[in-house]
Order: structure tokens, then C-alpha cells, then sequence
């Protein structure tokens, strides 16, 4: 039996609580959202609502999900989050590579360092991406969604010092070996920065899902909006002139505050249920390569 002094057992309690109580706050605004898409709109309205729904109530969700354009958009973004995901990853591990050699190795790397922090610092903004995709024939595509975002320079630095993390004497002894630059990156570094790689997919995929303005700003009909924009749109600027006798029936049950409460869970459910199978990785994944010794 290890003995544990009393000023050690204090401290567990307290920090022990003291998480608790900081998961509980943290918490605590995910269950008042959830209580309130599952009420009466009466109830919210009244203030009634805490943890609990009163007067259970699906409506909010029936008026979300019985629609054609949820699942159109819905669609819409599971392609753009396979499209660049896939694209932004590939990317993001292609230039991270080059950019993690040794100056004698690759002369011009601080240069393309530079030129990379310097997109970072500077951007064009929203007319000169839109006058680009729209003379390049994009607008109204996926592509508009996907090409943007598909080289994300603080992933790219993130990358690189978790390969500049790893000894260098294996990939020795993999050039010792015969291997090439392809091989030793796909066998050697991709393999050993999966806790790195893995929270990359997190943000990756958190960004994709979210983002709300480029389906607005790009797609020129709302029938090719991603879910973020259309969910939006249904509160924001909804279009009561398509308004059928269904929807008119819930429109009048539900609230503003209820329908976007509901879109607030349909929105984060998927990526809640994708991040337990991720969260392993990510503090390991983030310090990875910061530490020297």
C-alpha cells in the first residue's frame, strides 16, 4: 500500500471537486440547450426551462427534419467534410515534411517558412477569394468550399515540429536502407505522429462542419448550402413564401429560441460523437514536437 500523507489526500479532494464543478459549468449549457429544443416554446418563453424539459415536445426537431432541404445539405457537407478533409491532410503532411529537413537538406526552407507565416499575418479578404473562384468558375460547386481551406498554415506548423520532434536516426537508418523521401515519409514519419495527425482530423473536421459564410458567400442557390449555412438560413432569413400547411402548423408551436436550440444539438451531435475516439490524442497530439531538450 503506497501511503498518502494527509496534505496530499486534501489536495485530491479539492482538486477533484474543483473539476468536477469546472465539467459540471462547462456542461450545464449543452443540458439547458437540450431542455429547452425538447419543450413547449410556451414553457422557454416563461422562463421555466432549466435542466429538464417541460412539456416534452419534438416539434422544434419534426420542423428541422421533415424537411427535403436538411438532408439535401446534410449530404452536402458530409461531401465537403470527406472532400477536405482528405485534401487538407494530404496537404498539410506534403508540405510539413519538406519543410521539417535541415537547411543543408533543403536550402530554400526558411524562405517557404516565411512565405507561409506571412499568409498568415496578411490576407487578401472576402472580394479578391470571390472575384477568384467566381473567374475560375467555382462558385456554386463544392470546390468553392474545399480549395479555400485546403492548406491550413498553423496545421502545416504544427506538422513540422512534431516531425522535427523525431530522431533523426531512423530516418538514417531508413536512407541506409535505400528508402526515398515518399517511402520514409509515408513508413517512418506519418506513422509516428498519429497522436499529432490525429488532432490535425479533429480541427480539420471541426472547421469544416462549422463554418456557416462560405456556403453563403459561395453558393449561389440555397439548395447547395452545407448544413451550417442552411441552419442558419431557416432562422436568420427563412422563406415563408415556400411555407406549406405542415409547416405553417409547427411554425406556429414552435419559437425562434426553440428552433434554434434544436439546430444548436443537430448541429454539434455528429462531431460529439467523433471526438471521444479522437480526444486521446489531443493534448499529446498539440505538445508533440514543443518540448527541446
Amino acid at each position: 500500500m503506497k501511503y498518502v500523507s494527509k496534505g496530499r489526500r486534501a489536495f485530491l479532494l479539492i482538486n477533484n471537486t474543483a473539476l468536477i464543478l469546472l465539467t459540471l459549468i462547462c456542461f450545464a449549457p449543452i443540458l439547458n440547450t437540450l431542455a429547452m429544443s425538447l419543450s413547449e416554446s410556451a414553457d422557454v418563453a416563461a422562463g421555466r426551462v432549466t435542466f429538464w424539459p417541460v412539456n416534452f415536445s419534438l416539434d422544434a426537431y419534426q420542423f428541422i427534419l421533415t424537411r427535403s432541404e436538411f438532408f439535401s445539405s446534410f449530404l452536402i457537407t458530409l461531401e465537403r467534410l470527406a472532400l477536405g478533409t482528405a485534401l487538407q491532410m494530404v496537404l498539410t503532411v506534403m508540405c510539413a515534411y519538406p519543410l521539417s529537413k535541415e537547411n543543408r537538406q533543403f536550402s530554400l526552407r526558411t524562405v517557404y517558412v516565411w512565405i507561409f507565416v506571412f499568409t498568415m499575418l496578411f490576407g487578401g479578404g472576402v472580394v479578391p477569394a470571390y472575384l477568384n473562384l467566381k473567374n475560375a468558375g467555382l462558385l456554386g460547386s463544392i470546390w468553392a468550399l474545399v480549395l479555400p481551406g485546403a492548406v491550413s498554415v498553423y496545421n502545416i506548423l504544427l506538422l513540422l515540429n512534431a516531425f522535427r520532434g523525431l530522431p533523426r536516426e531512423l530516418e538514417e537508418s531508413f536512407c541506409i536502407d535505400g528508402a526515398g523521401h515518399i517511402r520514409t515519409m509515408l513508413q517512418l514519419y506519418v506513422p509516428l505522429s498519429k497522436p499529432t495527425l490525429a488532432t490535425l482530423l479533429l480541427f480539420t473536421m471541426v472547421a469544416h462542419w462549422n463554418s456557416w459564410f462560405d456556403g453563403m458567400l459561395y453558393m449561389n442557390k440555397p439548395e447547395n448550402y452545407p448544413l451550417a449555412t442552411y441552419l442558419r438560413s431557416i432562422i436568420v432569413s427563412f422563406d415563408f413564401t415556400k411555407v406549406t400547411s405542415e409547416d405553417a402548423y409547427l411554425l406556429a408551436k414552435i419559437s425562434t429560441r426553440t428552433s434554434k436550440c434544436a439546430q444548436i444539438i443537430v448541429a454539434m451531435l455528429p462531431i460529439m460523437l467523433v471526438y471521444p475516439f479522437l480526444q486521446k490524442h489531443f493534448v499529446k497530439g498539440i505538445v508533440l514536437g514543443s518540448v527541446k531538450g
